[in-house]
């Protein structure tokens, strides 16, 4: 399940731009490279990435703890560049998640609120707006060790929302949750952050993560963005080879345009042809790459019709999931290719085996030809 998806924004709904920002830290080591974002009010955008592509140093500078070497970063009309962080009108919520452990659930949402100076009363019925926004109403004289993880970050949530930020900043926010309780927390989390209308700003470099929670996602490598959009858009039609390897799983086969068409191409690989329903940009004789996500590949005992978009090979292993099985298969240049298949019935009298011979085979809009 992924959030609830918003169109880029047009430069009337632009809310926070980021515009050609750099951070050189010397030496050769840019971390941020001329980015260029614009982010919609209310959007949840990620930022996705390995560790070091710069997405963690962008937040940073979002959040005054660095500054930008050049570039503007506006927010709402106000360019943030030369305010300190505790001028800005943006909250961080940390992976860690930095919650006092002395101080009791209420004390820990209400602490920002005392410091900013709010009357007792103003303070009292915002952090119980808070708890109630998070459910945590009967936690509110526990401290933080009384708590399970997922309470704990929506502590941290309710704080970071308590001052009514016009932009949150959220670092890996569930990056220290066991994968069951992080899967049932995104859906709570979109939800929390959809019911206030805050813009959000995430870094994470768990794709599941991004693609459950953010509207659109920025996909970052060596301080470069390199495809912005949707999470389908994401996943169904990545821009490079890069973005097609890092989110989920594909199969990769490198090949040559030998038939190109304005409405089909053919690309022959090592170990099949493949007929592309729709053109490219692209002239034959090119290299290319064809990735092919391995739910959209299906396995025979019998050899499909035609002469293009199958291969045959040896079931190598196979990793029971328990709603599908992805087989390896190995194909006659010895490269493997992954597919995923779903588990509809309980029992198979003829489910494949290691070692069986199985024709492997995708429809001609399964695929993505990619030139970078």
């Amino acid at each position: 399940m992924s959030a609830v998806l918003s169109p880029p924004p047009t430069a009337s709904k632009t809310f926070l731009q980021i515009h050609d920002v750099v951070k050189d830290f010397g030496g050769g080591a840019v971390a941020v490279n001329h980015i260029n974002l614009d982010i919609a009010r209310g959007e949840i955008f990620a930022l996705l990435g390995s560790s070091g592509c710069g997405k963690t140093t962008l937040l940073r500078m979002l959040a005054g703890f660095e500054t930008p070497t050049s570039g503007r970063i506006v927010l709402n009309g106000q360019d943030l560049v030369s305010l300190p962080p505790y001028q800005r009108p943006i909250n961080m919520m940390f992976q860690s998640y930095a919650l006092f452990p002395h101080l009791s659930v209420w004390e820990n949402i209400a602490f920002g609120l005392k410091r900013d100076g709010l009357g007792k009363g103003e303070v009292a019925a915002r952090v119980d707006d808070m708890l109630k926004l998070v459910q945590l109403g009967k936690f509110a004289k526990r401290k933080p060790h009384q708590l399970s993880g997922g309470q704990q970050q929506r502590v941290a949530l309710a704080r970071s929302l308590a001052k009514k930020p016009q932009l949150l900043l959220l670092d890996e926010p569930l990056g220290a949750l066991d994968k069951k309780l992080r899967e049932e927390t995104q859906i709570e989390l979109v939800n929390i952050l959809q019911d206030v209308g805050v813009t959000c700003v995430m870094v994470t470099h768990d794709q599941e993560e991004a693609m459950t929670m953010a509207s659109r996602i920025a996909v970052m490598s060596e301080g470069r963005i390199l495809q912005v959009g949707a999470p389908h858009e994401i996943y169904e039609t990545p821009a490079t080879r890069f973005v097609a390897d890092f989110i989920g799983n594909v199969n990769m086969m490198e090949g040559v345009v030998v038939q190109d068409a304005p409405d089909h191409v053919v690309i022959q690989c090592d170990d099949c042809h493949h007929l592309v329903g729709h053109g490219i940009t692209g002239t034959e004789g090119m290299s290319v790459a064809v990735a092919v996500r391995p739910e959209k590949v299906g396995l025979s005992r019998v050899r499909p019709e035609g002469l293009y978009n199958h291969t045959r090979g040896t079931v190598r292993d196979l990793a029971y999931f328990g709603s599908f099985t992805v087989y390896h298969v190995q194909l006659s240049s010895g490269a493997t290719i992954k597919v995923s298949m779903a588990n509809t019935s309980r029992h198979s009298d003829d489910a494949l085996q290691t070692g069986d011979l199985v024709w492997a085979s995708w429809d001609d809009t399964a695929q993505v030809v990619l030139t970078q």
